[in-house]
């Protein structure tokens, strides 16, 4: 989609508006991006961007919706026709590093939603998409337990905060690095460490 046409319905002018904001995030400090900046990225005037959205706290809105349907979308696609959990989570986790791989201005725009005090529709997104994500997990975990690949006496809430926490591990260790190709690089042995610890010892 050209975000540069000048006829794009309204609503292809909020998703192109929500793809440029994520394309900002993945070169600069999420905070820092000014609706000004986000015209001028699209090559428009502020005035323009605010025919489609009342400020920029709607624009944060929008691209939070669109990062809660694209990664849910992603992992329920992943593990489509998996009938092993264990091997369905690791599609699932393989799927969200690839997610943070093509976006990775995400991440740094869901912590810095996470670390604001007040309850923000965006923020309130975020929190949304970890709860959904995690009910996701847990039900392959407690269908793992149930058909004998991982252990009967697996804390199955730890395990999903485990697994969400590793992925964010390598977030940040890709961040710190400055490389985001690292993250596919080094998730495998990851995943590797992780699913030994929640395998049923034969």
């Amino acid at each position: 989609m050209d975000p540069h046409s000048k006829y794009l319905s309204a609503d292809e002018r909020r998703e192109v508006t929500v793809e440029a904001v994520v394309e900002l995030a993945s070169s600069q400090n999420p905070s820092e991006i000014t609706t000004a900046a986000i015209a001028r990225h699209m090559n428009l005037t502020q005035g323009a961007l605010f025919r489609h959205f009342p400020n920029k706290e709607a624009i944060w809105e929008a691209v939070m919706k669109w990062v809660v349907e694209h990664l849910l979308q992603r992992i329920d696609h992943s593990v489509q026709g998996i009938t092993s959990p264990l091997a369905a989570m690791e599609a699932m986790f393989m799927s969200h590093i690839e997610f943070v791989a093509d976006y990775p201005g995400v991440p740094r725009m869901m912590f810095g939603e996470l670390q604001r005090a007040e309850a923000t529709p965006a923020k309130q997104l975020v929190q949304l998409l970890i709860r959904r994500y995690g009910e996701r997990l847990q039900r392959l975990i407690e269908n793992g337990k149930a058909c004998g690949e991982l252990s009967p006496f697996l804390d199955s809430e730890a395990a999903t905060m485990l697994f969400i926490g590793t992925i964010q591990g390598l977030v940040m260790q890709s961040m710190l690095a400055g490389e985001v190709a690292h993250i596919r690089r080094d998730a495998p042995g990851v995943f590797a460490i992780y699913c030994r610890g929640i395998r049923k010892v034969s």
